[in-house]
């Protein structure tokens, strides 16, 4: 069998490709970075660290690397001959890769009508479905007939902290103990691929807004208010007395969200939560507050992990004290290394930070969540 993984960074090696190589799939690692190319290739093989204090590790084998900007052939040809595809490329490079995979499945369904599918492994909410747009834009009306009845784009949610790593060997990854991955079952073509470590669902929505509404939120709060308050990691954030109760807070504010709208148990949610925040505290994995706070504009969308669970709690009637208060620490990450921070202060500082809101958050400048934030937003500049 014959997987192809968009993607040779850390996620794609420490979390997609160690599950594969456990199924028995030979491995096509797709990816720019010549240098993880040229050592795939030459190797064949690489180690993955978990993070933890037995530091034990794991090798993947069978595996071979292919340059996705300068070998489009083989790419086509791999895509041809896949069982199954995989990306772990971020959320804004999935439409970079779409046309590459567009004109494998153009060949693909010249000479074979055998099911495939895409996965696409990324922290985002419908990644598979928008990957599927956007191959689709490159295809005609009888190739996207095809497509629909041939090539399953099933939604997945994915989790598994990789910590801001460096290794004298380049192929090295280290990856924390914990893993979920999770794909919606209606949108598969075929059989269920074998791979053990999926967990297979009807329904993906709940499972995915859980992992976002807690993990990302949490490591979000951390990273802002961590970044306010000048300390260096996640761990040490989440154990500062200030830092601490505003976290808890907003994992309290998701958690009655997500309750309120999928009937979540509580306990057993508050048990969910309670392990997040021991996998923040691991030392193992503790990652720089500037490295997860980075991209404050994408993290400020309406939809993402802030401003989403936010919202719907103003629906519920129930104001997201703690949730606002990462939002204001959001709006005052002024990191100089990263382009989105940089972007958004210039923003702030001309427009001002309900601007900043409309423009990035889609928040009117009456809407009650709005003034909310900018009450925070005001006592935390105070507290500078």
């Amino acid at each position: 069998m014959i997987a192809l993984q968009f993607g040779a960074g850390n996620i794609g090696r420490g979390f997609i490709g160690a599950l594969l190589n456990q199924a028995n799939y030979e491995i096509y690692f797709l990816d720019v970075n010549e240098n993880l190319i040229s050592e795939l290739n030459k190797r064949g093989s690489y180690i993955i660290e978990l993070a933890s204090e037995k530091k034990e590790t794991i090798t993947v084998t069978g595996v071979k690397g292919i340059n996705s900007a300068k070998q489009t052939d083989k790419v086509i040809d791999l895509i041809c001959q896949a069982d199954l595809i995989t990306t772990a490329v971020g959320p804004n490079i999935l439409k970079i890769i779409a046309p590459t995979i567009a004109s494998g499945l153009k060949e693909r369904f010249k000479q074979s009508v055998q099911p495939l599918n895409i996965i696409a492994c990324e922290n985002m909410i419908g990644g598979s479905q928008l990957l599927k747009e956007e191959v689709g834009k490159s295809l005609t009306d009888e190739e996207k007939q095809k497509l629909d009845q041939y090539v399953g784009f099933p939604n997945a949610a994915v989790d598994r902290i990789v910590p801001l790593q460096t290794h004298e060997d380049p192929l090295k990854v280290s990856v924390e103990p914990f893993f979920e991955w999770v794909v919606e079952k209606k949108d598969i073509k075929g059989s269920l691929p074998n791979i053990q470590g999926i967990t297979y669902v009807d329904d993906l929505n709940p499972y995915i807004e859980r992992k976002l509404f807690t993990v990302n939120t949490g490591h979000a709060t951390a990273a802002y208010l961590g970044y306010f308050k000048n300390i260096e990691t996640i761990d040490k954030a989440v154990l500062d007395p200030f830092v601490r109760p505003i976290l808890e807070g907003a994992l309290a504010e998701t958690g009655d969200m997500l309750a309120k709208t999928y009937h979540f148990d509580r306990s057993e949610h508050q048990k969910y939560i309670d392990k997040i925040i021991s996998r923040f505290e691991n030392k193992q994995i503790s990652d720089n507050v500037t490295r997860v706070a980075r991209s404050p504009i994408r993290k400020l969308g309406a939809n993402d992990r802030l401003i989403l669970p936010a919202k719907r709690l103003m629906e519920f009637g129930q104001k997201p004290e703690n949730l606002a208060t990462a939002v204001a620490a959001a709006l005052l990450f002024d990191y100089k290394e990263d382009q989105e921070a940089v972007e958004l202060q210039e923003i702030i500082k001309t427009k001002g930070a309900a601007a900043a809101l409309k423009q990035y958050s889609q928040l009117d400048e009456n809407d009650p969540l709005t003034k909310l934030i900018l009450e925070k937003y005001e006592q935390l500049i105070k507290l500078k």
